[in-house]
């Protein structure tokens, strides 16, 4: 059984935590988190802050080695940032524990995130590695998804994402629509409806276009 874990830490538990104190306003969403050979590379959207102040905080850093902007999406920016090995502890606490982070993003002074691990025994050593680390985690759902044979049932949200990104022309080329504005009219992050479009999307395929 796989099981997920939604985590709140303090801002200054992760790395990037810097932007939010330099940069009050600002929101981040991550979108992954690459270890590769010789660094560390966050990408992450990041809206209501100024880029030259972004890339001047993250600087700062001694773990940072370079930053770069990607694209943006008219009101996001998309950064690369490549840090050394001996990244925060609790992205090596990720690492070592093969957490996957399914979602991340800033909430006032502080992080969420839902992580996914390969057994709940090393959910465990996460755990134990936060408390041995000194990394303030609060645990606030732990759930075991199952994923039968048969696939998972669409939800009556992904349905609705669905339907509002088919009719607002999201699929179209080129798009009537971007994800931000889809998912302001749900009252979600940007990367909630994201999670849940692309959820929706592997159900009706499997629905409909895979033998049974």
């Amino acid at each position: 059984m796989i099981p997920i874990v939604d985590i709140t830490i303090p801002a200054n538990a992760f790395e990037l935590g810097s932007l939010l104190d330099e940069i009050p306003d600002i929101h981040v969403e991550l979108e992954r988190i690459v270890p590769i050979y010789d660094s560390i590379i966050p990408l992450f959207w990041v809206s209501n802050g100024d880029e030259d102040e972004i890339v001047a905080t993250l600087q700062r850093s001694p773990l940072t080695e370079s930053v770069q902007s990607l694209t943006d999406d008219g009101k996001r920016q998309l950064f690369e940032v490549r840090w050394t090995l001996d990244a925060d502890e609790f992205v090596q606490t990720l690492i070592e524990t093969r957490a996957r982070m399914l979602e991340g993003e800033s909430i006032g002074e502080g992080w969420e995130f839902r992580l996914q691990f390969h057994s709940h025994d090393e959910l465990g050593d996460f755990r134990d590695q936060c408390s041995t680390k000194d990394i303030p985690v609060l645990v606030r759902r732990v759930y075991n998804p199952h994923y039968p044979h048969e696939g998972n049932p669409m939800s009556s949200e992904q349905h609705e994402a669905l339907v509002a990104a088919y009719e607002r022309g999201y699929f179209d080329i080129p798009r009537g629509t971007t994800i931000g504005e889809l998912a302001k009219t749900f009252d979600i992050s940007d990367n909630a409806f994201s999670q849940r479009l692309r959820r929706g999307l592997a159900s009706l395929v499997y629905e409909t276009m895979i033998d049974q």
